[in-house]
């Protein structure tokens, strides 16, 4: 996970690299504002068009493979980049590639917490790896904008090309496959209201019933008036040898390991799984988490475009070198938002889990929305007041509320994945690729429109606007909190996928 961590730092961190460099990358160019803002929008484009492919492909024949091929694509795409020189069709093909490259990371590490850990275990380990993805992108433009005012903006992407370089022997050697094949009766995670071991049972036929500590239990199938013998000889010849399909796969040893592929891990057909994300935008989950993770994000990549152009003239006068000092603050929000989620995430679920008589509900994980509420709407609402006139707000006061902005997006990204994994884990990779789609594609189309719909618009109004809009997503929660388990029960009996005949 350390490597997996340190190496997504170094992905994600290309996306906002030019945002301190937005202007002054426009006049290298001799291009207008808006092209030098999709030098950042084609990275995107990049990222959610290739998440697209590589996540079936992850499905089919693992992540091993796409992790370090993503890897290697980031040393090569970032060298280009930084000899990309005066060409700016070069440098946004080496762009777009770097997106490539950064998919397998954005689309599968969510994914990989859930293939690694149990319910009660992936809070602290998903608001890691969430603060690796966007951690390190704040951070990246602090250093960015000093990098290329001293010693130009192709070091920018040669000193990302050396570290990847040296990630990429980490990912070879010590980061394993982490996907196998699962009986998909095994998915259900339950979460204990205490720390005893579960007791199982196992009856002659496929009869799986799983007793908690509160003696609460489910059971599929089988005689239910039928009862096993307690002697243990007679449980150990109703067991059969391998129960579950699997059970007598032979432990690799760690040179297999090494290989990229070890085989498939689904027999389904990879054009079916490639288009499977699609309708799934149609259930409410899903497009419930498509809208607290991508709307958010989409507002921080808003914000990190326009930094450059509004302290860019009185009463700061900034340069590349301040612009990049500005994330400052978005990088200590990222990472109390890390802190914050990390800290409830599974507190909170073990919590509302002894409230609710033991019984946990993938629903206790939208609660982690109502600090996304409070810190990102009032960071948005704050920021659009106060860059709106700096000549009365000291800039100080803008990287706060961006600080407070990033927050809320942090949790709120949490809060969705964590509800993806634990409510729908038989979709989980198909819904992560709907969020990728949608976060990024979004996020792509405000590139477009950022400078143009400010230049046009009076700034506090656009983000009144944006303001509540979000507002109103975070408010979705209330009905996704109290009919979530009546929609999990009407679409495991009016499955997406088996209307659409893509099951």
């Amino acid at each position: 996970m350390l490597v997996l961590s340190l190496t997504a730092i170094f992905a994600t961190a290309l996306g906002p690299i030019l945002a301190a460099n937005t202007l002054s990358i426009s006049e290298k160019y001799g291009r207008t504002v808006t092209d030098g803002a999709l030098l950042t929008g084609y990275f995107l484009l990049g990222v959610g068009f290739a998440g697209t492919f590589f996540v079936p492909s992850a499905r089919k024949w693992g992540k091993r493979h796409l992790l370090i091929f993503g890897t290697i694509l980031l040393v090569a795409s970032s060298a280009w980049a930084g000899a990309a020189g005066l060409n700016y069709t070069s440098m946004l093909w080496a762009r777009i590639f770097q997106g490539v490259a950064n998919a397998p990371f954005e689309a599968l590490i969510n994914a990989i917490v859930g293939d690694l850990y149990f319910v009660h275990e992936r809070g602290k380990r998903m608001a890691l790896m969430n603060f690796a993805l966007f951690g390190g992108a704040f951070f990246t433009p602090i250093l960015a904008g000093k990098i290329s005012n001293n010693m130009g903006v192709p070091w920018i992407f040669n000193f990302v090309a050396i570290f990847c370089a040296l990630c990429l022997p980490g990912i070879i050697f010590f980061v394993p496959e982490t996907a196998y094949r699962r009986d998909p009766r095994l998915n259900t995670d339950m979460l204990a209201a205490s720390e005893s071991t579960q007791d199982v049972t196992l009856n002659s036929g496929l009869e799986r019933t799983t007793t908690n500590g509160d003696g609460s239990g489910s059971g599929t199938n089988g005689n239910e008036n039928e009862k096993s013998d307690d002697t243990p000889a007679s449980t150990e010849a109703a067991i059969p040898p391998y129960l579950y399909p699997g059970a007598d796969t032979p432990k690799r040893t760690y040179i297999q390991s090494l290989k990229p592929f070890n085989g498939t891990y689904t027999d389904e057909n990879f054009f079916k799984i490639l288009l499977r994300p699609f309708p799934l935008f149609f259930h409410p989950a899903i497009l419930w988490a498509c809208l607290i993770q991508g709307t958010l994000i989409g507002w921080t990549i808003f914000i990190g475009i326009l930094v450059a152009s509004i302290f860019l003239g009185a009463p700061n006068y900034w340069g590349e070198v301040e612009s990049g000092y500005a994330y400052t603050g978005p990088f200590i929000g990222a990472l109390i938002g890390f802190l914050i989620a990390g800290a409830l995430a599974d507190w909170s679920a073990k919590f509302m889990t002894r409230r609710n008589g033991g019984i946990y509900e993938p629903e206790f994980r939208i609660v982690l929305v109502i600090p996304q509420l409070v810190f990102g709407c009032a960071g948005l609402y704050g920021f659009g007041i106060v860059a709106t006139d700096l000549t009365r707000f000291h800039w100080a006061w803008a990287v706060f509320f961006y600080c407070l902005e990033v927050m809320g997006m942090v949790v709120g990204a949490v809060a969705s994945s964590l509800y993806i994994i634990d409510a729908h884990r038989n979709i989980a990779i198909e819904a992560f690729t709907c969020l990728l789609i949608f976060k990024n594609f979004f996020s792509f189309g405000l590139t477009f429109m950022a400078f143009k719909w400010v230049s046009t618009n009076d700034t506090r109004y656009v983000f009144m606007v944006i303001s509540t809009v979000q507002v109103v997503v975070c408010l979705l929660s209330v009905p996704m909190y109290i009919f979530g388990k009546r929609n999990r029960s009407f679409f495991h009996r009016h499955d997406i996928l088996k209307i659409t005949r893509l099951d």
